[in-house]
């Protein structure tokens, strides 16, 4: 009784965020569990040619498994079981070569693709209908120096919607990205990124403005004249 008096405990301060996050989530609507799953894997049939069914990206896609654990392990840290959160994500990097932190927050649709070496830190934000390839970092700038300092502030990138990551690409700090923006395959991001900015290089410049047509690594086919 002691230990379950602890649990409720431990809990009753954080019912309000608790029911935010289930509600935001619709963790208790089945039917809106079914509609966002499917809405999920249509998004990135939508967005990947190689993808066959849904049934095989569920069985088959490391970023599936990655946005499903971190779902779980975003909901224990929301709750304050940070241990909790922490193995779920771990586990979830075992499996699939993705680390998400768990306070990671994430939109609808986020597709990893590939997704080996992809890292998302503690206080990065991502909108919805995001693409990121694998070997991605959205890091800090520098966490091991003073560190204690950091903690429980801003510290990772804003991605907004419909923004696409290329390979390699590492957006650094509390920067943004602004809404459908391509970040070129191995660029380096550490300013703020204008809205359909087409960014490529070290450090990256903006070397055109992207369309609506879906270009995964971020590049337009005379971007190299343009960045002369």
């Amino acid at each position: 009784m002691e230990t379950i008096g602890i649990f409720v405990h431990k809990l009753s301060p954080l019912n309000f965020d608790l029911m935010h996050y289930i509600k935001a989530n619709s963790i208790i609507n089945k039917s809106n569990i079914k509609k966002n799953m499917g809405n999920f894997l249509q998004s990135i049939i939508d967005r990947d040619p190689a993808a066959k069914s849904k049934l095989s990206l569920v069985l088959t896609y490391p970023g599936v498994k990655a946005v499903f654990f971190h779902r779980i392990a975003n909901f224990f840290s929301v709750a304050k079981f940070d241990l909790i959160a922490r193995v779920i994500s771990q586990f979830s990097r075992f499996l699939t070569g993705i680390e998400i932190h768990p306070g990671a927050k994430i939109g609808k649709n986020l597709f990893i693709d590939h997704g080996m070496g992809v890292v998302i830190g503690e206080t990065s934000e991502i909108g919805d209908n995001v693409t990121i390839y694998h070997m991605a970092t959205l890091g800090g700038i520098a966490p091991s120096i003073n560190s204690n300092d950091q903690r429980n502030i801003k510290r990772h990138p804003i991605i907004k919607d419909e923004v696409v990551i290329g390979s390699g690409a590492q957006v650094l700090g509390p920067v943004t990205v602004g809404r459908c923006a391509k970040i070129g395959a191995n660029a380096v991001i550490t300013k703020d990124v204008p809205e359909k900015a087409v960014m490529v290089g070290i450090p990256a410049k903006n070397v055109g403005i992207a369309d609506s047509e879906f270009k995964p690594y971020g590049i337009t086919p005379d971007s190299d004249s343009k960045s002369d």
